[in-house]
């Protein structure tokens, strides 16, 4: 599967309002969002394989499951126990310090995704100079500070650095593989986002904990779709 990163979503049960991880999947896949991450500090292993168990199958239920990429947080382990039982995990997006993303690929498989954190600090020269070979695509932010991750872009004092436009549209440019950015982000900055030339956005709370997570979700994804950079 090819990985399209350009409206994101990110989520766990910590983010939904009590509703079920699979119900706001669904709302967003059926609003236009291309891939889903499954990410959750909170619940337990068990929770998380079921989570996927019933996002997959909403995925499938709307036909997407060969377009739109279910990938896991941080953890490996839950993508293998997942896969042995039947239940269709695309990969995993991992941080700087997670396990590292040659050990990620060697149990993953080559025709698995795997996206990797770029570190907030020295971002452009690290996309630069960055062994991307095992790698589809990397996250950055913040764009905004965030509740959803408060250390999101937090350096060694503990200040977070949240990143400019201007400085996303030098990594769209820079990075050899797509770059996905969120933290924080809100309809208003689709359209910059979009004509920076990064692949693509990814929200949490944005979609995961609006009203109504299906029309949050369309909004967000038609102005990425519809706006012309």
């Amino acid at each position: 599967m090819k990985v399209d990163i350009s409206a994101y979503l990110v989520v766990g049960r910590e983010n939904t309002n009590d509703r079920p991880v699979s119900q706001i999947v669904s709302d967003a896949v059926r609003a236009g969002f291309t891939c889903v991450q499954i990410r959750s500090k909170t619940a337990s292993a068990k929770e998380m394989i079921e989570d996927l168990r019933e996002s997959a199958k909403a995925i499938a239920e709307l036909g997407k499951s060969e377009s739109v990429a279910l990938l896991v947080d941080d953890r490996l382990d839950i993508v293998l126990a997942a896969r042995e039982m039947g239940i269709k995990v695309d990969g995993l997006h991992v941080g700087q310090s997670d396990i590292p993303v040659s050990i990620c690929r060697k149990f993953l498989g080559k025709d698995s995704i795997i996206g990797l954190s770029a570190p907030t600090k020295d971002l452009i020269d690290y996309v630069q100079s960055a062994d991307v070979s095992q790698i589809d695509y990397f996250g950055a932010g913040p764009v905004h500070e965030t509740a959803t991750k408060p250390d999101c872009g937090m350096d060694e004092n503990g200040k977070v650095i949240t990143k400019t436009f201007e400085e996303l549209a030098e990594l769209g440019k820079k990075s050899p593989i797509p770059v996905v950015v969120g933290g924080g982000v809100k309809l208003k900055d689709i359209a910059p986002l979009k004509e920076s030339g990064v692949g693509g956005f990814f929200v949490v709370s944005a979609v995961a904990g609006a009203e109504s997570p299906y029309a949050a979700a369309k909004e967000l994804a038609d102005a990425w779709k519809f706006c012309t950079n």
